[in-house]
């Protein structure tokens, strides 16, 4: 480990630890520290604001952190070269920003066998995931009362602790909400006994500590989807091997764009909408496929394929929508990070206890995935 390589993760890990500190203050009061109105009045830099900012900040980093730490880790027991964490800060002061985009560890040498490839990959996401459910307990154990809110929305007040009945019935305006997952639910089913207290996706960036966890939860999921070189593809190359792990990719990568793009272009929009943006998003899935396949009209045909099954199924079932922000997601996958997982100079089958926990790990992940993590919308009433 070079001085170097402790020098920048030491100053990309204080430089995330302010931006996700000052993203927390932003969440938890509804407002942005640079936008020069400031119409709540906040006092930015008092100690309320910054304790809560710190919740947020060290809940959120502290999850990353052991996350990254169990892929390198894992990766120094075996002996592959690799970077510490390299933290990446992402704050923009007027506009939504979580304060980091997350870490990663650059591994410098080839993994040689199935077996490592497994290791590595798992040891991350299981790491964060034992810290952030034990976060998450915590914080779904000692929720405050629903009157916490008023806090930060004084309007709310004059409607009492029912306020979800009465104050979104005034919005006609989107807002941001934070989705739902497995987890969740069932965290709130068994240590909630108080349900006014659970925060609602409209509300939940007021909780630190809940909307950290999620956050972390989120980047579990993402990581853990079973494709390609994410942790996910690499559980998936261990439980199946080179060949069928290929195949279970595909599937779950064309399936995957599927859901993301379901319902975006549908039979019902102008027919003057359709002659363009039916090409587009065509051109667009071309682009999401080409490195699955050498020959350009297979890349074509495959575009088309789930282009015109998304179509048909929007004609049959209307009131049916994907999540078109997993397109984004989607397109660095197909065109950046990979579909496939490269093969192991050792194919070493997993023993019992790995392939136990490989399973472990898609339990995870289906725990932790939410089908729409974050979307604008106007309240329908509570």
């Amino acid at each position: 480990m070079s001085t170097k390589q402790i020098l920048i993760f030491t100053l990309l890990l204080v430089v995330t630890f302010i931006t996700t500190t000052v993203a927390g203050m932003e969440w938890v009061n509804g407002s942005f520290i640079l936008d020069p109105e400031n119409t709540k009045n906040v006092d930015w830099f008092s100690w309320a604001n910054i304790s809560q900012g710190l919740v947020y900040s060290v809940s959120f980093l502290g999850i990353l952190t052991f996350h990254e730490f169990g892929h390198y880790l894992t990766a120094r027991y075996y002996g592959i070269r690799t970077t510490l964490p390299y933290y990446i800060p992402f704050w923009f002061g007027l506009s939504l920003s979580f304060g980091t985009m997350g870490a990663f560890i650059r591994i410098k040498e080839r993994i040689e066998s199935r077996r490592q490839y497994f290791d590595v990959g798992i040891a991350g996401p299981l790491a964060g995931f034992v810290v952030g459910l034990g976060i998450l307990v915590y914080a779904f154990s000692t929720l405050p009362p629903a009157d916490y809110l008023f806090t930060y929305n004084p309007d709310y007040k004059q409607y009492g602790e029912n306020f979800q009945e009465y104050i979104y019935q005034d919005i006609d305006v989107p807002i941001f909400k934070v989705g739902k997952n497995l987890l969740f639910l069932i965290l709130e089913n068994t240590l909630v006994s108080d349900p006014s207290r659970i925060p609602n996706g409209y509300e939940m960036i007021h909780y630190p500590l809940v909307f950290s966890g999620y956050l972390a939860m989120f980047f579990t999921a993402l990581n853990l989807l079973p494709i390609g070189q994410l942790d996910g593809g690499h559980v998936i190359f261990g439980l199946f091997g080179y060949q069928r792990s290929r195949v279970i990719s595909e599937i779950l990568y064309i399936g995957f764009v599927f859901y993301a793009g379901f319902g975006w272009i549908h039979p019902f929009l102008p027919t003057d909408e359709l002659l363009y943006m039916i090409p587009l998003n065509i051109a667009l899935y071309y682009l999401m496929f080409g490195r699955m396949r050498q020959n350009r009209m297979d890349i074509l045909l495959v575009a088309t394929s789930v282009f015109a099954a998304q179509f048909l199924g929007s004609y049959f079932f209307p009131g049916l929508t994907g999540y078109t922000g997993w397109l984004v997601f989607a397109f660095l996958i197909g065109r950046f990070l990979g579909v496939y997982h490269p093969p192991a100079l050792q194919d070493d089958e997993l023993d019992t206890k790995r392939k136990i926990l490989g399973w472990l790990a898609l339990l995870i992940f289906l725990l932790c995935f939410s089908p729409e993590p974050f979307t604008f919308e106007v309240p329908s009433g509570q």
